[in-house]
């Protein structure tokens, strides 16, 4: 039996517009959840005087459990089907949907924008839309949820239709090849069953929708990079880097270099999981070895290539960005720390070139003196020290970062355009 693809499917859109309501649904009728778990469910539902919540409680309580540092059973973030074994990337917030988004790891192969038919298009699906575009989302599903509200009238499902048709070619989404299903999350209605409500309704339920995305190409055909997580000495071998193989394939053998100290050396042995390996591919965390490399010459946040096509290392970027939560305002000469891949590394804001709109990525306007909360904008980035860091056109998994500062995430972003050190 072939092992089923992953896939990771992130839940977007308003928040009054059943987001929670729709996953919940969606594990309870792929049967990730039990009738038991259900039950207690519904009983909360019905203290809190929130009858009709239960499945919105799914994704709290894996939070709520989360907040108190109890481990719980993963079943409730994946739920399998015939083809694909898939994995919600939960994002409730707004800001957590952001975050998730650009710190990379949990990087979607597909979003499920859920729109409510009484309501269309809102501010938040807008900004949800245009983010997943330019976080590279390459494939969306839209669910016009709440259909039960409007009695399934198909004319309010087709303005509906017509009016986030509109928001997603604008923003760069091939209108043609993107699904849209009309769903009751509410009632059940073509989340996993066919409905007799919509009979007007020919295409399929939302689980088979999903079923129908593809997994993501795992990038091999890129060059090699290999972010380095930490450095572990061990008795009789030396050096042992670990990290997760971004791109490109790493076979043991290779002339590899370590940058930005420029560094080079052959690759002796891979290791993932107490196994020796002749080659890994993206995805993948190993722990190697390299010959003619010791390890006052490896650290966290180094970065791992092949010694033709070596890593990036930058005199200057430039990003895009948008600001999450600074306590005032983001201007030029700010120096917090940015986490790009593994590495963290402070860099100053050398000049803010542009604002802009961030629900359709317009300019609105040029070489402003500050940025705000909400605000996205394109920003020249000089680090403090040399730092590897990729065009998003180039290596997309290389270049990604949150910026933090006081504790918190400040802004996130990607390089769009750099200066290679001299």
């Amino acid at each position: 039996m072939a092992s089923k693809e992953h896939i990771n499917l992130v839940f977007i859109g308003h928040v009054d517009h059943g987001k929670s309501t729709t996953v919940g649904r969606l594990l309870y009728d792929t049967g990730a959840i039990d009738d038991q778990t259900l039950k207690k469910l519904k009983e909360k539902a019905q203290e809190l005087g929130k009858v009709g919540f239960e499945f919105a409680f799914v994704m709290d309580r894996v939070k709520e459990e989360q907040e108190r540092g109890v481990t719980i059973d993963l079943a409730y973030k994946k739920f399998e089907t015939q083809k694909h074994v898939f994995t919600i990337i939960d994002a409730p917030g707004h800001r957590d949907f952001i975050k998730n988004m650009i710190t990379g790891t949990s990087q979607a192969d597909a979003a499920v924008l859920v729109v409510a038919a009484n309501d269309g298009v809102m501010e938040q699906t807008k900004e949800h839309a245009f983010l997943a575009k330019t976080l590279g989302v390459p494939q969306i599903i839209i669910a016009v949820n709440k259909m039960d509200i409007v009695n399934y009238d198909e004319s309010k499902f087709n303005a509906a239709k017509e009016q986030v048709g509109k928001l997603l070619s604008g923003i760069g989404y091939k209108i043609d090849e993107v699904p849209f299903v009309p769903i009751s999350a509410l009632k059940g209605d073509n989340i996993a069953k066919k409905t007799e409500q919509m009979s007007w309704y020919k295409g399929k339920t939302l689980l088979d929708t999903i079923d129908d995305l593809k997994a993501g190409e795992k990038p091999t055909d890129l060059p090699l990079r290999m972010p380095i997580q930490d450095v572990y000495t061990i008795t009789g071998i030396g050096a042992v880097p670990v990290g997760r193989v971004e791109t490109g394939k790493m076979k043991v053998g290779q002339k590899v270099i370590v940058m930005p100290s420029g560094k080079t050396g052959e690759l002796k042995s891979i290791e993932m999981h107490h196994e020796q390996m002749q080659e890994a591919t993206p995805g993948d965390n190993v722990g190697i070895n390299i010959r003619g490399i010791g390890k006052e010459d490896l650290k966290r946040g180094d970065v791992l290539g092949e010694a033709s096509n070596p890593p990036t290392v930058v005199k200057e970027f430039t990003a895009r960005i948008i600001v999450l939560n600074h306590p005032t305002v983001l201007t030029v000469g700010y120096t917090p720390v940015f986490h790009i891949n593994t590495s963290q590394v402070s860099c100053k804001v050398k000049e803010i070139k542009r604002k802009l709109d961030p629900k359709t990525g317009q300019t609105v306007a040029e070489h402003p003196d500050f940025l705000k909360n909400g605000d996205a904008a394109e920003v020249v980035i000089e680090p403090t020290r040399p730092i590897v860091i990729e065009k998003q056109s180039d290596i997309p998994q290389l270049s990604k970062f949150a910026i933090r500062d006081m504790g918190r995430t400040v802004a996130a972003g990607m390089c769009i355009d750099l200066v290679k050190k001299a």
